[in-house]
């Protein structure tokens, strides 16, 4: 018998690898034409379309990913104060 094979994201935040399902992805996408038309959201669902980066359902790694800019990074694109912000505050709404 075939077993399905689990897909393993790694962490921005604490480093892990886990599998896709235990993690949040971060999404940034496209708005508009421009090169700075896009939106930065979390995608709970992990079917949003865009580029992703994937961090563990705890503010604590948000925070940790957001200190060393690897969301930054792995999205190739600056992040304002405000979306962070929010990013944590719709992080703590879904950790409850």
């Amino acid at each position: 018998m075939h077993t399905k094979k689990l897909p393993m994201r790694k962490c921005l935040g604490c480093g892990e690898m886990l599998p896709k399902k235990e993690l949040v992805r971060v999404v940034k996408t496209r708005t508009g034409e421009g090169e700075e038309d896009y939106e930065i959201s979390l995608d709970l669902t992990g079917k949003k379309a865009g580029r992703g980066a994937y961090v563990c359902r705890s503010s604590k790694c948000l925070s940790l990913a957001r200190k060393a800019k690897r969301i930054e990074r792995a999205l190739s694109c600056s992040i304002p104060q405000e979306v962070f912000d929010k990013l944590e505050q719709e992080m703590r709404e879904n950790e409850q």
